[in-house]
């Protein structure tokens, strides 16, 4: 597995908890205050990491957006 690929792997497991958490969020699926601000801080957090990782590919890669689709 070369660097892109990884990168591409982390995203897609970033993107699937975002959708996790969305779910939850929407669904009812929260119990209390806390543990509503601590999944929202949880998606702020995925957000800035797949940001990141989506900064660093487009350096090697022309279209990363394709490429983390894909």
């Amino acid at each position: 597995m070369d660097v892109a690929d990884f990168a591409k792997h982390v995203y897609n497991l970033l993107a699937q908890r975002e959708e996790q958490i969305a779910d939850m969020l929407t669904s009812g699926g929260v119990s209390n205050f806390e543990q509503y601000q601590r999944l929202v801080g949880e998606v702020q957090g995925l957000v800035y990491a797949k940001e990141e990782i989506k900064t660093l590919l487009e350096r090697t890669i022309d279209d990363a957006e394709d490429f983390i689709r894909s």
